[in-house]
């Protein structure tokens, strides 16, 4: 992903992702019930539509994975194969061109690579320098697609978590005008650092503590750099090597014409020793004003220092596309309820010795196949929906979530007439689960919604395992959740009926370890997709109610993202049908 972007979400370490990393976990032996207890028999297999079958889900997946499409890079032939195929289905099943006519939404795109890869950031207190080089003290890079961009002299204040927080009552940036300044906050949010439950949500992660928002805010306040420090690995929640990894090779962005947003001249990242070091530099202990940082009343401090350098860039410009589909609704066909799952991923690396495609079948081959099998199931309804359904692949997710912030920025359907956004992302071949995993649990009616769905199945939904992580900001529904419309992201739970949380949790592991990203993410014709299959009719269940008109889920009082959803037109309480 673009500077960390789902690449981040689904790290290597990592049991759950945004994208839901997971694979068939090695074989288990289920302790023996006690002689006096007879085991619970298993819940019957749910009844699914005619079009949500196993054979179907085999051979989207298989022909997504297949070699041929080159592992699905944006900007490639393999996009161009993996989009035609993909419109090729939808007609087959008998859909729509959901954009105006067209199945494509074309997302220009800016590319950005660092020439001078060996920069080194110079910072200069009390009369002497230091260096700090990058890959082993820092990552760097600008976001405003430049060629050239500098730093001179830039004096370097200290801004704790680097969060304004109005609903927390907390302000790191009070009292202090950063104009021109580098800015050095720490990841992840302070009641993280503090396990207050009090305290923002205390270890589960908000937006605040996302590395993304706080380049946001630093570009909001008029900085000139603004550099995050990996304190943990457990804090950011991915090692430093994937700070680096992703970091490396060109990186992709919106236009600013599309993306009119501040930008950061420069942003990037510094590893825990080189802050120690620097603010040893200037005089301060970097370990005591991270504790102070987390604590309430806490005002930035300047640390008498500069900071230099020089980054050179190559800027080029390319463009991909979404693909999008609809089936049109019968009574209000200008509403939509749209289903989201990336069509994108990493593409070839012929300097690889062995299978050198990222073929990406469990990332997003398995989220593709799904909404393919929900896709043709609305479009065999009997009856149409009465609202139109959308069925929206976006390009650059890999990259940064790039092509669902650009639809949020130029939506086919008005975001107020947009009912939620049901994003599926990596599943889990597994087998069965007694529960379903929402992400970022705690956020909208539409966990209500979903609940009631499983009921039928004897299923439960459940969080993920570690909130602290974020999960919920690193997934295209939350270009959506930004703007205000209800969005979700799901995926089977861990508690597989096949072993429990034990072996659904080995399962993530396993994955994560030996698949996720790697040419090993391939297709299997073993895998067992009950699972999978069972999440695929919960969520086309839940899609159709949703595609009832009347029904309009609101986000629950405490969630960040209400407050634009309530500034749109109401319609009745999701609970009203």
């Amino acid at each position: 992903m673009r500077r960390l972007a789902t690449a981040l979400a689904c790290l290597a370490g990592l049991g759950l992702a945004a994208c839901q990393r997971q694979s068939a976990p090695p074989a288990a032996s289920t302790p023996p019930p006690a002689a006096s207890a007879a085991a619970p028999a298993p819940p019957a297999p749910v009844a699914l539509a005619p079009q949500i079958g196993a054979d179907a889900f085999r051979a989207y997946d298989r022909t997504l994975a297949a070699d041929d499409f080159q592992g699905r890079k944006p900007g490639t032939e393999g996009e161009q194969k993996t989009t035609a195929w993909l419109v090729e289905q939808f007609k087959r099943m008998g859909l729509e061109p959901g954009n105006h006519g067209d199945w494509f939404q074309t997302v220009p795109t800016d590319s950005t690579e660092l020439l001078n890869t060996d920069v080194a950031m110079t910072v200069t207190a009390k009369g002497k320098s230091d260096r700090f080089a990058n890959r082993a003290d820092m990552m760097v890079e600008t976001l405003q697609a430049k060629p050239s961009v500098s730093l001179r002299n830039s004096s370097i204040v200290f801004l704790g978590y680097g969060a304004i927080a109005p609903n927390w009552g907390w302000n790191d940036y009070a009292g202090i005008d950063v104009k021109g300044k580098t800015v050095i906050v720490l990841v992840n949010d302070p009641g993280f650092a503090t396990g207050d439950p009090k305290l923002f949500n205390g270890r589960a992660m908000t937006y605040y503590g996302r590395w993304m928002y706080k380049y946001e805010e630093a570009a909001r306040q008029g900085a000139a750099a603004c550099f995050v420090v990996h304190t943990s690995d457990d804090a950011a929640g991915y090692p430093w090597s994937v700070v680096v990894n992703s970091g490396s090779g060109p990186q992709l962005g919106l236009p600013a014409s599309v993306d009119p947003a501040p930008r950061l001249p420069v942003a990037g990242w510094l590893t825990r020793d080189a802050a120690k070091r620097l603010f040893a530099d200037a005089g301060l202990d970097f370990d005591a004003l991270e504790k102070q940082a987390a604590q309430r009343g806490f005002k930035p401090v300047p640390l008498q220092a500069t900071a230099s350098l020089t980054l050179k860039n190559r800027i080029g410009r390319f463009e991909s596309h979404n693909v999008v589909a609809m089936v049109k609704g019968s009574t209000h066909p200008d509403e939509a309820v749209i289903y989201t799952a990336h069509w994108d991923h990493l593409g070839m690396d012929p300097k690889r010795e062995g299978h050198q495609v990222f073929s990406g079948a469990v990332d997003n081959g398995t989220g593709l196949s799904m909404l393919l099998m929900i896709a043709d199931a609305f479009a065999h309804q009997p009856t149409p929906p009465e609202r139109s359904v959308l069925f929206f692949m976006p390009t650059l997710e890999e990259s940064g979530l790039l092509g669902s912030k650009y639809y949020v920025a130029k939506p086919v359907f008005p975001l107020d007439k947009t009912v939620a956004d049901l994003a599926v992302d990596a599943l889990p071949p597994v087998g069965r689960a007694r529960d379903m995993t929402v992400i970022g649990k705690g956020q909208s009616q539409l966990e209500d919604l979903l609940a009631d769905v499983l009921k039928s199945q004897d299923r439960v939904i459940s969080g993920e395992t570690t909130p602290e992580n974020g999960f919920y900001f690193r997934s295209d529904h939350f270009n959506f959740a930004k703007a205000g419309v209800p969005a979700m992201l799901a995926s089977s739970g861990l508690d597989l009926l096949d072993g429990g949380e034990a072996a659904g949790k080995a399962a993530a592991a396993d994955y994560t370890a030996h698949r996720y990203h790697t040419p090993n993410d391939v297709f299997d014709p073993n895998w067992n997709l009950d699972g999978i299959l069972e999440d695929t009719q919960a969520y086309y269940e839940l899609g159709e109610r949703l595609a009832k008109s009347g029904v309009w889920p609101r986000w629950y009082p405490d969630s960040p993202f209400g407050a634009k959803r309530e500034a749109m037109p109401k319609g009745e309480d999701a609970h009203a049908k």
